[in-house]
């Protein structure tokens, strides 16, 4: 049963209904306003009262201009639904609840979304339009068209006031406008890219080409490459976006943690079930150690409230550690706190590490779902260093902006303390409050890793043993990792000799198994359909990379052997299994001359006369890699020597040798 909110002929009324209704306009769930007040043609007062006329809650003065209610006065409570008491309103008044909106006529739009044009969403496109339907993006009810989207862009506010300060977009290509006929007023699917199911269905409101270099001038503060979403920005998003609202079909499938993924909706009635009236929310995408468990437990007790440890496990910097064995390692924090203190749920957001701006986005975020304070730490959200080296931000410069507009932004916002270890009383003391000469321990997060690495002791100072577990089990020594052995040469430089030697030395080691993957082997048994131009050629080197990566994430060493005669993707080889393991390449530079002699085949000579086009080192260039972990050469070294160079570079860097 829902407390709805209906425009009657002798005013407004609260009544209680099921939903499913067609024309249900406004109505709290679980204390929580959700729907729209477009019905509202001009500003009056709304005279509220339940169905038997008795007030229910205070007057409300109704602003159609922006959408939204705002409070004039405190709150009322409904006597027929305690449900109206709620922590803290949503950004605009209103949670935008798609799901629940749109509940009645989601089997017809399913049916409507299989005749439609479909875009197939992007990483970041699902993660923003899952916290679009759910209204953990209130006010948006979809992505933003032209004039907001300049208006957050330039001033950090959408075009009717109220602050937004990172630019929501559903991005396509010229080609995708062509082929699906995106324009105004045109319906679309958007599907998910796992399973090809339709989501929700956009309407059209524009389609308009962004300034990308302004966008990341004002939004990320600098058009730097460095800079991840910049990157992204430059790199991945297409050149058009579409504004237009959605309406809701489904949310999208998960299928890991399940019991920690709560909606807003769902979160407030949490919290509700709880009595949890003032709720601080803790932000990460790092896992949670002692001194983690300590700041918060502070940030609670300080301001009598209860804790929401809200981490990220959409998209964040690339390199952070996989959220699956974040998630572990939060829930093997979680017991560390007192009984009935905290609450484990699970944030679906594509992060841009834009700092400033997205410490207010994360903050209205968290004030959607429920939290009345929001912990913002030394520089939040940040990316790290830029091209020059320099930090992106300043270490307080989020704190600053949030607290310019924390009016506007309704969160009271809690800045982050760091805290270290004072051995001496054997407890956690923010840094300021440490007396003078007072003996403390940190471990920073490359110490952490190299310990990690090569098995070392982590002190129970400074983490729990639960977690250490959990991080020993996903980062096992270097002994136990995968790694990739990348050889590249000209044709008959000895780089395939090389790689079978390496092989067998590796095969005799018997620490993990060996694959070796050459490219002759992997063009006829995967990409046969391939010619040799240079886009094919790069296909093949990153199909490659690509089963190189699965089997270093598997623990495997795999020897890899092949001309790739470009630079660009010889690295994006080394991106895509860096994410697994190590990846070392060995330049085989025998020079041209010695290769023709060792050319048995003859496709040297065949290429000089011109009955072959397009080979690598007559008419078509080899790049040399400008960052080769290893340079040798096969007329001046034996296969034994170069294979001995490969061994004690892998030994080097913890990958083999004796436990």
């Amino acid at each position: 049963m829902y407390l709805v909110m209906r425009k009657c002929d002798d005013g407004f009324r609260w009544l209680e209904t099921d939903l499913g209704l067609d024309n249900l306009d406004l109505f709290v769930a679980d204390g929580v306003l959700v729907g729209h007040l477009a019905w509202w043609s001009a500003p009056q007062r709304a005279n509220v009262s339940t169905g038997d006329g008795a007030i229910s809650c205070e007057t409300s003065e109704i602003f159609p201009s922006r959408g939204i209610c705002r409070e004039k006065t405190k709150r009322g409570v409904a006597p027929s639904s305690p449900d109206c008491a709620m922590a803290n309103l949503p950004h605009g008044g209103v949670l935008k609840d798609l799901y629940l909106r749109d509940a009645h006529k989601k089997d017809a739009l399913a049916e409507e979304a299989l005749r439609l044009p479909a875009v197939v969403l992007t990483e970041r496109q699902l993660c923003d339009l899952e916290l679009i339907l759910n209204g953990g993006f209130s006010p948006l009810e979809g992505f933003l068209n032209q004039k907001d989207y300049e208006s957050v862009v330039q001033s950090i506010h959408l075009s009717n006031g109220l602050i937004w300060s990172i630019p929501i977009n559903l991005d396509v290509s010229s080609e995708q406008i062509v082929a699906l006929g995106i324009k105004t007023g045109a319906r679309i699917a958007l599907r998910d890219p796992r399973d090809d199911i339709p989501l929700s269905i956009l309407t059209v409101e524009d389609v308009y080409r962004p300034n990308k270099a302004k966008e990341a001038e004002l939004v990320f503060g600098a058009n730097d490459p460095a800079h991840p979403a910049v990157s992204y920005l430059h790199n991945q998003t297409k050149e058009f976006y579409v504004g237009g609202n959605v309406e809701a079909i489904r949310s999208p499938s998960h299928y890991d943690y399940v019991s920690n993924r709560y909606t807003p909706t769902e979160l407030r009635s949490h919290f509700k079930k709880l009595d949890w009236t003032r709720v601080v929310a803790f932000q990460t995408r790092n896992p949670m150690h002692r001194a983690h468990r300590e700041l918060t437990v502070r940030a609670a007790r300080a301001r009598k409230a209860h804790l929401l440890i809200h981490p990220v496990v959409g998209m964040t910097k690339p390199g952070d550690i996989d959220h699956y064995t974040r998630v572990r390692v939060y829930q093997a924090l979680m017991p560390k706190y007192p009984n009935g203190m905290a609450e484990l749920s699970l944030l679906p957001l594509a992060m841009r590490m834009g700092g400033p701006r997205e410490a207010i986005w994360h903050a209205l975020i968290r004030k959607n779902h429920g939290v009345t304070h929001f912990i913002i730490g030394r520089d939040h959200a940040g990316p790290g260093k830029n091209s020059q080296g320099k930090d992106f931000y300043g270490p307080y410069e989020a704190q600053e902006l949030v607290e310019k507009y924390k009016d506007e932004i309704g969160v009271e916002i809690v800045p982050f303390q760091m805290v270290t270890y004072c051995p001496d009383s054997d407890e956690y003391m923010p840094i300021d409050e440490v007396p003078k000469g007072t003996t403390t321990l940190d471990i920073s997060g490359t110490e952490l890793r190299r310990r990690l690495r090569l098995g070392l002791p982590i002190p129970a100072w400074f983490s729990y043993p639960e977690v250490v577990a959990v991080l020993r089990q996903a980062y096992p020594p270097r002994l136990q990792q995968g790694f990739t052995v990348f050889i590249t040469g000209l044709h008959a430089s000895g780089k395939n000799s090389v790689a079978h030697a390496l092989q067998v030395s590796l095969n005799q080691q018997g620490t993990r198994p060996v694959s070796l993957l050459l490219g002759e082997t992997i063009r006829s048994e995967l990409s046969s359909e391939l010619g040799f131009s240079k886009r094919e050629r790069d296909i093949n080197v990153q199909r490659i990379a690509f089963v190189a990566g699965e089997l270093t994430k598997a623990g495997a060493a795999v020897v890899a052997s092949m001309v790739a005669p470009y630079e660009e993707a010889r690295e994006q080889a080394r991106s895509t299994v860096e994410k697994f393991g190590g990846f070392y390449l060995v330049h085989v530079a025998t020079p041209l001359e010695e290769c023709e002699k060792h050319d048995r085949e003859g496709i040297y000579k065949r290429a000089r006369a011109g009955k072959i086009s397009g080979f690598t080192g007559i008419d078509d260039p080899y790049e040399v890699p400008k960052r080769p972990n290893l340079v040798v050469d096969w007329s001046k070294q034996s296969v034994s020597q170069i294979v001995h160079e490969v061994v004690l570079m892998l030994e080097q860097d913890g990958y083999l040798g004796s436990s």
